[in-house]
């Protein structure tokens, strides 16, 4: 059988060992079976994690890759990309060591990508869960069509980073994979680039991942002056390289104040406006 999809899972010392196990088994439980999961270990990890993945790597359909650095989320997509292209995998889909996948997901993107050849990345609709893995009640539904996906850019990203899979043309057209020098914003430069780049992009209307919500999120999600300085000038790039008008920036200025406000103002706007 031609190898397939690759299934993309970085970790590092402060993932969750319980999270990541549920998130693992998420991708056993696929009812699409031609695949093949890439964990990458972002440095040093604790003991336990280290213990379970070592057990896990004698798995037929896992592979760890152990990377002694703590080097960022970019720079493992980025080795995890082109260990399993060189393995001949077509496919790879992303996924956060504390997200579930639902279990039809790769079967319901890989049968958009048989039927819809010019895409080059699909993603799907998310719904939120607690620290307890219960359903907060919300969904996040993504613009379906490529042009869609361009004019919801103006706004904010048009795919949810780890609900995506990838055909591998998406990085030959690229010419290259995540910039490495944006660690906290890899996902929003990928995307231009990959738009600059003539890839065509799209998700499929179905709920395709649960994604955990917590209060870490809120104090966490890319806090700080600088941090959000930079996001600011990356999404500035976005709108002068896709040549956006007046309101993107507008929303650019927007997300900038909202990102150096207080935890809860940034709970309320998530809660409300996303």
């Amino acid at each position: 059988m031609k190898k397939c999809v690759a299934v993309l899972l970085p970790i590092y010392k402060n993932d969750s060992l319980e999270y990541f196990k549920l998130s693992l088994n998420s991708v056993f439980s696929q009812t699409f079976h031609n695949y093949k999961i890439f964990v990458g270990v972002d440095g040093e990890v604790p003991y336990a994690t280290k213990t379970y993945l070592q057990e896990m790597d004698k798995r037929g359909d896992v592979e760890v890759c152990w990377f002694p650095k703590n080097r960022g989320l970019a720079c493992v997509l980025n080795d995890l990309i082109a260990i399993a292209h060189v393995q001949g995998f077509d496919y790879l889909a992303r996924m956060d060591a504390d997200d579930v996948m639902l279990s039809s997901r790769l079967q319901k993107q890989m049968s958009y990508m048989e039927s819809h050849k010019d895409i080059d990345v699909v993603g799907g609709a998310i719904e939120e869960m607690d620290k307890q893995s219960i359903s907060r009640g919300k969904t996040i539904i993504y613009p379906l069509t490529h042009q869609e996906c361009v004019n919801f850019f103006e706004k904010r990203n048009p795919l949810a980073h780890p609900a995506v899979l990838f055909r591998y043309s998406f990085f030959e057209k690229l010419k290259g994979a995540y910039r490495a020098d944006h660690p906290k914003n890899q996902d929003t430069m990928l995307w231009l680039d990959g738009l600059m780049a003539g890839c065509k992009m799209a998700n499929v209307p179905d709920v395709v991942l649960q994604f955990r919500v917590t209060n870490d999120l809120f104090r966490k999600r890319r806090n700080g002056w600088n941090l959000a300085m930079r996001q600011l000038a990356d999404r500035l790039e976005v709108n002068r390289g896709l040549k956006y008008g007046v309101m993107s920036y507008l929303y650019a200025y927007a997300t900038f104040l909202m990102q150096i406000s207080p935890a809860w103002v940034k709970k309320l706007c998530y809660r409300y406006l996303r």
